[in-house]
């Protein structure tokens, strides 16, 4: 299998990676999560006029009509240059929603707005008992005439405190673990009867959970058809699954480069600790670990782009594999590093935060295993 970059990948992937290096440093990216809003204006305006908010959408609605590589490309160097912007919450998870929705020209606006950089939008799916599964459902949306009133919870919403509107995903029937009867609704952030409680995960970006308090939607801000969610909310999560592991690759690499700089420089006993046999046993477990992963991860994006027929087995075994190499390469970057590895001083804590937050999102490695038995088994 061919795994070149074409032209323009190769060049998609040296811009991210310039401006990471020149614009986006460790520093500028401290003082964005140190800020009230966790974001920067400035920051989200550059990457659209880069023209990387627009490689999820298709041509129709104005974007570049990327593929999953295009995508992998883009977000391994976001995971390089730990960049925290709401890529995957705004663009790929609200944007992919309204996007592919049955609704393309009633939403197209919306997609427009969010390819400029001139909308922020998130998705509230979880709930405080759902756990990892998606379709655990609540909250509950009850017609009226021409109106939807929404009533319920949704925990850690990303971005929410800074969307200007919100896709929420409430039953409309059915039991409370059924997918059918899920349904989404676009709601303004500003709605009556909406509550935020925002807060900073462990990786410095913030969430939201939001209660829903007889909030009203009228029909027409039903994002595709009612009870029929389940295929659009499961097609949306998988594109952000693959778009989150690219970052953890990316972040692995940094993680294991990282470890070995740092080996060359820190002397023990009068020599770098790099020269210790056990160490370059650790670190080169690092690389295959790393190695692995990012191989996984070409499989599946392939095999998306190919429309292969395990496209939703490489995607539950890339997402077990992200869990399990990342938990040993950031054991190891920290062990190597010592006390230095945890410290906000050093970027090699933040970056570790970050995979293991990137771990925990959709679901963890072993929820995930699971899941992958169970397609199995079927």
């Amino acid at each position: 299998m061919d795994f070149d970059l074409t032209q323009e990948q190769q060049m998609l992937k040296d811009s991210v990676s310039r401006y990471t290096k020149d614009a986006y440093n460790f520093e500028s990216r401290r003082k964005i999560i140190e800020s009230d809003t966790g974001v920067s204006p400035e920051v989200w305006s550059q990457i659209s006029e880069l023209g990387w908010l627009s490689i999820p959408f298709s041509q129709e609605q104005v974007g570049m009509g990327g593929s999953a590589v295009d995508l992998m490309v883009l977000m391994e160097g976001f995971g390089k240059g730990l960049v925290t912007e709401p890529f995957v919450s705004s663009a790929l998870l609200f944007g992919g929603l309204l996007s592919q929705s049955n609704k393309n020209s009633a939403f197209t606006p919306l997609v427009e707005r969010i390819i400029s950089g001139d909308l922020h939008g998130s998705f509230a799916f979880l709930e405080r008992q759902s756990r990892f599964e998606v379709f655990d459902i609540k909250t509950t949306a009850t017609k009226k005439d021409d109106t939807f009133i929404i009533n319920g919870e949704k925990t850690v919403v990303f971005n929410a405190s800074n969307a200007d509107k919100i896709i929420v995903l409430a039953r409309t029937g059915g039991n409370q673990h059924d997918e059918l009867g899920a349904t989404l609704f676009l709601v303004d952030v500003n709605a009556e009867g909406i509550e935020k409680t925002t807060f900073r995960m462990m990786d410095g970006q913030q969430a939201s959970n939001i209660k829903f308090n007889n909030v009203l939607v009228p029909v027409k801000d039903v994002v595709g058809h009612v009870d029929q969610a389940a295929i659009l909310v499961k097609k949306v999560i998988d594109t952000a699954i693959v778009a989150c592991s690219a970052e953890a690759v990316g972040i692995m690499e940094k993680l294991y480069t990282s470890t070995i700089e740092y080996s060359k420089i820190r002397k023990q006993f009068g020599v770098a600790i790099g020269s210790f046999q056990s160490l370059q046993h650790r670190m080169a477990e690092m690389y295959l670990e790393y190695e692995q992963a990012k191989s996984l991860l070409y499989r599946t994006v392939c095999s998306i782009d190919e429309l292969d027929n395990d496209i939703n087995k490489n995607i539950l075994a890339l997402k077990v594999m992200i869990g399990r190499a990342g938990q040993k390469i950031c054991a190891e970057a920290i062990q190597i590093h010592g006390g230095m590895g945890v410290t906000d001083e050093l970027d090699i804590g933040h970056y570790v935060k970050r995979l293991m937050m990137i771990n925990t999102t959709f679901g963890d490695a072993d929820y995930s295993q699971q899941k992958f038995s169970d397609l199995l088994l079927r």
